[in-house]
C-alpha cells in the first residue's frame, strides 16, 4: 500500500531523501514526512485501511518508535482484539498501528504472527537502531545499503540507485537489526520458507489434498476482499485467474474483472464467455500487436526493474492492464500468480524423477521474489494499485509442500490437484484449458519479442545493475540441460546474458512472426476471427 524511504544517521542528505522518495511517487496517493535529527522518513502512501487517520511515518504515543510500513495484514483485526486485551491502546483501526503496537508489545517475535504482504522499518530513536522485516514469501519489497554512517532503506530499487553504492535486499522471511552508526544489519529468518511442511505426513489422498486446498484458498481470498473498496480480479481465462474471480463475486460482489488481449486472443475470448456466464463487469485493454513501442518496453523495464527477458516481457504486457484499473480507481486487485509454482503449472515437473522435481520446486519458490513477484508489485503499485496474490498465502505454500508431484501432475493434466478440488465450480471451458504462459495467450508475446536486444542496454540505463544485471531467463537453461538444476546454476553464473549471436536468432524468428501477423492483420477483417467451440 506504500513505497517507503527512510535515511537513518546524523546529517542526512534531504536532498537524497527527496529524490529516493520522489522516484516511488507512484506507489501512492500522497506522500508524507518526518524529518528529524538523524531520521529522515516518508511514504508513498496508498489510503486502504482507515484512510483518514492511518497516517505514516506513523509513531508511538510517546514518540520512541517510528514506523515506515508498506503492505497490509489481513489478520490485524484479531491482532488489535488481542492488544487491546493486553492493555494497549490504539488511536486508529489501521493495520498500521497494529503492526507497531505488536511489535512494542511482542518484540521481534511480533512478525511471526502476521498474515499477509509487508515490509517494514522500525527506528528506535532512543538508541538509534532500526528494524527490517519483510514478508515470507517476498510479495513486498524492501531494499537497504549504507553509506558513509547512515543506514538508507527503500522499497524499491530505483530509490536507492542515486546513492552509487552497493545494494542488498532483505530475504523473503527475514528480520533483523542494524545498529546505530551505519553499520549493516544482521538478519535471520523467521519463517523458512523451504522447510514449511517439514515433519508433517505426506498428503497423499487426493479427496484429503482436494479438501484442505478448497478451505485454503476460500479463506486466503476471503481476508484479501475485506475492504469496502471496489476489488478488481486480473483475468486471463486461465484456471488459477478463473477461480480467483469465481470466489471474490461470491464473497465481495462489488468487483471488476479486468483483461487484457491482441484482438481474438485467447485470453480476450475465454475470459468474455466467462464474465458473461458470471454476470461480472469485465474491463478489456483489447491492443493490437503493432500497438506496443520501444518506450512502452523502456517504461515497462523502468517500472519493473527485473532482470530476465521473459519476465520483462510479462511486465510489458502487464503495464497498460494496470493503467486501466488506476484509470477506473481500483486500489486492490487479486491475481493468480503462485499457483503455477506450488501445484505444478510446468510440464518439466513430470519430466524428471521426484528427488529432482523436488529440488525444481523449491528453486521456483525461493525466487519468485525477484521474478513473478517483482513484476507483480511493481507493475501495479508503480500506478497506484495494490495487487493481491491468494494463491501464496503461507498456508497454500505449507500445502503445497506436503503434497506429491503425483498429485500436481497426472494424467498429462497440470495442476491437477487444483482443477480436483474446484471440479464442481469451474465450467468445462475453463476445467480443460490447457496452460499458456501470460504474454503467449495475450496475442502480444511476439511483438515484445523484437525489443529483446534492447533489454540490457535499457535497463543498465536507470542503474539497476548496481543490484543486478540483467540474465538469460532461467528457464531456458533449465530445458537445454534437460532439467538439471545444478548445470543451468552453473551456466547462469558462467554467462548471464545472451550472446549476440542468440540474439540475432531470436529477432529473426520474432520479424517472421510479426510479418506473417502483419499480413494475417491485413486480410482478415476485425471480428471474422473464427468463433471458439465448447
Amino acid at each position: 500500500m506504500c513505497g517507503i524511504a527512510l535515511i537513518v544517521g546524523p546529517d542526512a542528505d534531504s536532498t537524497l531523501f527527496r529524490q529516493m522518495l520522489g522516484t516511488m511517487a507512484g506507489r501512492g496517493e500522497v506522500e508524507e514526512t518526518l524529518c528529524d535529527d538523524g531520521v529522515l522518513a516518508g511514504t508513498q502512501r496508498l489510503r486502504i485501511v482507515d484512510r483518514d487517520r492511518a497516517v505514516q511515518p506513523w509513531q508511538s504515543a510517546d514518540g520512541r518508535w517510528l514506523l515506515c510500513y508498506n503492505g497490509e495484514l489481513f489478520n490485524y483485526r484479531q491482532l488489535r482484539a488481542d492488544l487491546i486485551s493486553r492493555g494497549r491502546e490504539f488511536r486508529s483501526e489501521s493495520d498500521t498501528e497494529v503492526v507497531l503496537e505488536a511489535f512494542i508489545e511482542w518484540g521481534a517475535r511480533a512478525v511471526g504472527r502476521f498474515r499477509g504482504e509487508f515490509a517494514f522499518a522500525i527506528v528506535d530513536r532512543l538508541s538509534s537502531r532500526t528494524y527490517l522485516a519483510r514478508d515470507p514469501v517476498g510479495v513486498k519489497p524492501l531494499y537497504w545499503a549504507v553509506r558513509g554512517s547512515k543506514l538508507h532503506v527503500a522499497s524499491e530499487l530505483k530509490a536507492m540507485v542515486p546513492l552509487g553504492s552497493p545494494v542488498a535486499e532483505v530475504a523473503p522471511g527475514h528480520h533483523g537489526w542494524a545498529p546505530a552508526g551505519g553499520n549493516a544489519p544482521t538478519f535471520i529468518p523467521y519463517v523458512d520458507l523451504l522447510r514449511l511442511g517439514a515433519g508433517q505426513t505426506i498428503i497423499d489422498d487426493p479427496d484429503e489434498a482436494a479438501k484442505r486446498l478448497r478451505i485454503a484458498l476460500e479463506d486466503s481470498i476471503r481476508v484479501r476482499v475485506d475492504t469496502d473498496l471496489t476489488v478488481g480480479v486480473i483475468l486471463s481465462g486461465g484456471l488459477d485467474s478463473s477461480l480467483v474471480l469465481l470466489h471474490v463475486r461470491e464473497a465481495h460482489p462489488d468487483c471488476v474483472a479486468l483483461t487484457i488481449g491482441a484482438p481474438g486472443s485467447e485470453d480476450l475470448r475465454y475470459a468474455r464467455r466467462l464474465t458473461a456466464d458470471l454476470g461480472v463487469r469485465h474491463e478489456v485493454v483489447s491492443m493490437r500487436t503493432g500497438d506496443i513501442k520501444a518506450n512502452d518496453v523502456r517504461e515497462a523495464i523502468r517500472m519493473s526493474e527485473l532482470t530476465e527477458y521473459g519476465d520483462i516481457i510479462n511486465a510489458i504486457v502487464s503495464v497498460p492492464l494496470f493503467a486501466r484499473a488506476r484509470e477506473l480507481g481500483i486500489k486492490v486487485v487479486l491475481t493468480g500468480d503462485g499457483s503455477d509454482e506450488l501445484f505444478g503449472g510446468y510440464p518439466m515437473y513430470d519430466q524428471i524423477e521426484a528427488g529432482s522435481s523436488r529440488r525444481l520446486f523449491l528453486h521456483k519458490i525461493r525466487n519468485l521474489h525477484r521474478t513473478e513477484l517483482q513484476r507483480v508489485d511493481r507493475v501495479s503499485m508503480g500506478q497506484g494499485v495494490e495487487a493481491r496474490v491468494p494463491f501464496l498465502d503461507l498456508s497454500l505454500v505449507e500445502l503445497a509442500m506436503r503434497l506429491p508431484v503425483s498429485l500436481k501432475i497426472r494424467d498429462g493434466h497440470e495442476k491437477w490437484i487444483v482443477r480436483q478440488a474446484f471440479r464442481d465450480m469451474l465450467p468445462t471451458y475453463i476445467f480443460d484449458r490447457p496452460k499458456n504462459p501470460m504474454s503467449h495467450s495475450s496475442g502480444l508475446h511476439e511483438r515484445a519479442r523484437l525489443y529483446r536486444p534492447l533489454f540490457a542496454r535499457m535497463h543498465r540505463s536507470f542503474g539497476y545493475d548496481v543490484f543486478d544485471p540483467i540474465r538469460r531467463d532461467f528457464s531456458v537453461l533449465l530445458d537445454r540441460y534437460k532439467y538439471d538444476l545444478d548445470r543451468a546454476v552453473a551456466a547462469s553464473q558462467a554467462t548471464q546474458d545472451y550472446n549476440t549471436l542468440e540474439h540475432a536468432r531470436d529477432l529473426v524468428g520474432a520479424l517472421r512472426w510479426n510479418a506473417v501477423n502483419g499480413l494475417r492483420r491485413r486480410t482478415v477483417p476485425i471480428g471474422s476471427h473464427a468463433s471458439m467451440r465448447y
